[in-house]
Formats: C-alpha cells, structure tokens, sequence
C-alpha cells in the first residue's frame, strides 16, 4: 500500500512539472511575438537608411549623352596646306586652275595642269602654265584674248596644289621627292629623309631655291648649330621645288 502511494505521489509531481514547463513556453512565446513589431520596424527602417540611392532615368541619360558627344574637330598642322601666293606661287604638273573670265562664263574653266605642263582653253587653245605664277599666267590669256574681244578681264586661282614636293639629295638614308601637305623645315625634312649617313657634312648643307623668274639661291644650313639652338633663322620653312643637299 505504501509502494503504490509512492508511485502515485510521483506521478503526480511529474505531472505538475510538465504542465509548469508549458505554462513558461507559453509565456516565454507570447513575450517574444509581443516584440517581434518592434524589430521589424526597426529592420526596415534600417534597410530604408542603407538603401543606395538610384540615379533617374533622365540623369542617366545625360550622362550617356555626354559620353557619346564626339569631340570637335581641331585644325592640326597636318590638315593645313601651305598657301597659295598669286604672285610667287609657282604653278606646276598636276595643278589644278580656275580660270574666270568676266561676264564670259562660255570661257571660265576648271582646268588641270597636263604633264607636259600645258592647259587648253577656249578661243585660244594651248597654253603654258606650269612654270608660272597665276598672276603671270592671267596676263597671257588676258592677251591672247584681247586679239578676239574688248578688253577682257581674267583672273587664274589655284584650286587644287598637287605640285607641292621638294627634293633632298645626298649623303641622307632615304634621299628623294617628298610631298608638301603641310609646313615643313629643314629639320623636318632631314628626319623624314631618315638621317644623316655616317660621312655627311653636317655643316655644309644648303638649300637650292629657284624663284618665279627662274634665278637660284643658295641658301646654308648647319646643321651642328641649329640643334645647339644657334642661329636658328637657318631652320627656314621648304617651298617647293626646293633642293636640299647634303654633301
């Protein structure tokens, strides 16, 4: 009888723990959901304060705009020819002339230069020009034509510079004709020549300039001075038909 109120009296202790321990759970979950509001106010506030700022669409495409925005264009040494002077230019090979006559537009042409240096107009048919400056060339056909009409009035422009090369010739890596699309001196000239040879006189160059009245020049050049930056009046722009020589 003992033994039984024993086993009873446990059971019943154990029963009273068990209901003690959910009645905590219990109580321990509703303080936790009670709290859980709270912390999920303040998780969102949180992501809203950490949340990046996006561009707007319109800031955006301002920027891609400016980024396509192609720069302008600059007017480099290399895009620029040398000018045209009507009274020293020297009409050459390969040139291309306008020639206008007034009030006559049956005579006004766009004519080039041939290789044997001739041009064909009409009334008064071939003519040398190569050799010529425009203004000298302009008086020969205002002649030519004063014999079939009054008083005409003609002016030569040079349209298209296609004649426009010098020459460097002597003890130079790659002497020869080269182009004048753009201002060049005699440094210039030497460096795309490619160089002094081993034997060349540095201090005896010259340039062979020939004007519009067929005279030559000789002009000197040394070379030891201009790279010490002396006398640098020597370092002259080419013109073309110019001949440089290195001894």
């Amino acid at each position: 009888m003992y033994c039984e109120r024993q086993i009873v009296g446990k059971r019943i202790a154990i029963l009273a723990a068990t209901m003690l321990l959910t009645l905590c759970t219990m109580g321990a979950y509703a303080q936790d959901s009670a709290a859980a509001p709270d912390n999920s106010a303040q998780q969102g506030s949180d992501a809203t304060a950490a949340k990046p700022v996006i561009p707007s669409s319109a800031d955006s495409s301002a920027k891609e705009s400016a980024k396509a925005t192609p720069l302008p264009a600059t007017d480099t040494p290399a895009s620029r020819v040398t000018a045209v002077k009507p009274d020293s230019y020297v009409i050459g090979v390969g040139d291309g002339l306008g020639i206008n006559v007034w009030k006559e537009p049956e005579l006004s042409k766009q004519v080039p230069v041939r290789p044997d240096g001739m041009i064909t107009l009409p009334l008064i048919g071939e003519i040398k020009a190569a050799g010529l400056t425009p203004n000298q060339l302009q008086e020969q056909i205002a002649a030519s034509l004063a014999k079939v009409m009054s008083d005409p009035q003609v002016v030569v422009m040079v349209e298209a510079v296609n004649s426009l090369s010098f020459n460097i010739m002597g003890n130079v890596y790659k002497p020869g004709y080269y182009p004048l699309g753009r201002p060049i001196t005699v440094l210039d000239a030497i460096g795309l020549s490619g160089g002094f040879k081993d034997f060349a006189k540095q201090k005896k160059i010259y340039i062979l300039r020939t004007d519009a009245n067929g005279k030559q020049e000789k002009l000197k050049f040394n070379y030891k001075e201009v790279i010490k930056g002396k006398n640098m009046a020597q370092n002259i722009i080419i013109e073309p038909r110019d001949i440089i020589v290195v001894p």
